[in-house]
């Protein structure tokens, strides 16, 4: 069954949550030079915000590009964020999974993508501001709370002082706590190819950048914790640098802290990380990580270097180099098939109606080279409303689909986002 045709049954049914936003099959030809996946001409500018923005057409596409809006609140809770599908076994890619950040009560919603049915899937009183969602290789769902001091501690780990990392299994729900994996506001969760876990201290400056070993693979409850350390500068922090191991113990109480105490490296409000072990590729076999900065306006590539204890920081997206002046507040990530960075910007919902909001989707095509930029952004996408934006970009198994939720104000409905073309079920 074909996306638009599922996207229009659906659209029958309900009202409520996913944007399918689809390419014409008469694109022009002076598209931009993204070496696949989404075939589009950037758009020149960001959108004229207004209060409420457009309901069913909240973006401002390039041409030829449509939206669908699918379903939204009250279908599931309050603030969704970060997205997963289920990645592996039997119907994968049929389910998609988004954390709700709400300061307590948090949830985990499901969309069933062939019915159109949302459902929650898991919600505790004592969740505060879940954020980064991952699926595991072996077929569990990691999410993790960026509380930086939670309203309600947890009643198996009280003795965390921010927010903790959670497995949960996507049929019933059931969650089992992590504290081995930090204690600290979190956001993005990505694998390696080695099973190694990556993740930051977000929303803080300075913010550290993670690394978690298991003991024993597929199980997450010992195991080492690594911060990024620079050891030879080569600017900016970036250059060769290695993951210093932090005391188990302390981890578990505040990660931050023990990051801190063993001289890791500092970052502005490190928000999201992304390898290409998840849906998306970029060429290098899962050895790079991506991190954005928001409080840098930057993105950096590390190379993992086959997981080894040293790796390379470089920038891979800067202003003046490859960004123009109204790139700012980089957040969420997704890698598409073709190895292009779409980056979600978080500027905040405070602008002034009939100013542009800017706050926007930007794709970065594929470096030409290790180590190397990306090359020049692309304004993909634009919300219209001033109070409103856009998180947790993740691609869809298939590459065809990209999701995208958008928060907007007390008084709005909040939406889920599937921008798309062609057929985004597996």
């Amino acid at each position: 069954m074909s996306f638009r045709n599922v996207a229009l049954i659906i659209l029958v049914g309900t009202l409520a949550g996913v944007i399918a936003i689809m390419p014409s099959t008469s694109m022009a030809n002076d598209t931009d030079r993204t070496r696949g996946g989404f075939q589009f001409t950037p758009l020149p500018d960001s959108a004229v915000c207004t209060p409420e923005g457009n309901v069913s057409q909240p973006f401002v596409l390039p041409t030829g590009f449509t939206q669908t809006l699918i379903a939204s609140e009250p279908d599931f809770p309050d603030v969704p964020d970060q997205n997963t599908v289920n990645e592996t076994g039997p119907d994968s890619g049929r389910f998609l999974y988004r954390v709700h950040r709400t300061d307590n009560n948090g949830a985990v919603s499901v969309t069933d993508l062939r019915t159109g049915e949302t459902n929650i899937l898991a919600q505790r009183e004592d969740w505060d501001e879940l954020d980064g969602i991952v699926w595991t290789p072996w077929r569990t769902i990691l999410v993790a709370e960026e509380t930086l001091e939670g309203e309600t501690p947890d009643p198996d780990f009280p003795d965390a002082e921010s927010g903790l990392i959670y497995e949960l299994d996507p049929h019933t729900g059931e969650a089992t706590v992590l504290p081995a994996l930090g204690a600290r506001p979190h956001e993005g969760i990505r694998f390696d190819r080695f099973g190694n876990i990556y993740g930051v201290s977000a929303e803080q400056n300075p913010g550290y950048i993670y690394k978690f070993t298991p003991d024993r693979r597929g199980n997450l409850s010992e195991g080492q914790l690594f911060a990024l350390k620079i050891v030879h500068d080569a600017g900016e922090q970036t250059g060769l640098a290695r993951w210093i191991p932090l005391d188990r113990d302390t981890v578990k109480i505040n990660s931050d802290a023990a990051a801190r105490a063993a001289g890791a490296t500092g970052y502005g409000s490190p928000e999201d990380v992304e390898t290409a072990v998840s849906t998306g590729r970029d060429g290098s076999g899962g050895r790079i990580l991506y991190v954005s900065l928001s409080d840098e306006d930057r993105v950096l590539a590390i190379n993992l270097r086959n997981g080894r204890d040293v790796a390379i920081v470089s920038n891979y997206v800067k202003e003046g180099v490859n960004a123009p002046e109204d790139f700012d507040n980089p957040d969420n990530l997704a890698l598409d098939r073709a190895g292009n960075l779409y980056i979600n910007e978080d500027i905040g919902g405070s602008f002034e109606e009939g100013k542009r909001a800017g706050d926007d989707i930007w794709v970065a095509p594929p470096a030409r080279g290790t180590g190397n930029p990306a090359g020049n952004l692309q304004r993909f996408a634009s919300l219209t409303a001033c109070n409103a934006e856009g998180s947790g970009a993740y691609f869809s198994r298939t590459g065809d689909a990209l999701y995208v939720n958008i928060q907007r104000g007390e008084d709005e409905p909040d939406l889920a986002i599937a921008i798309g073309e062609g057929n985004p079920y597996p």
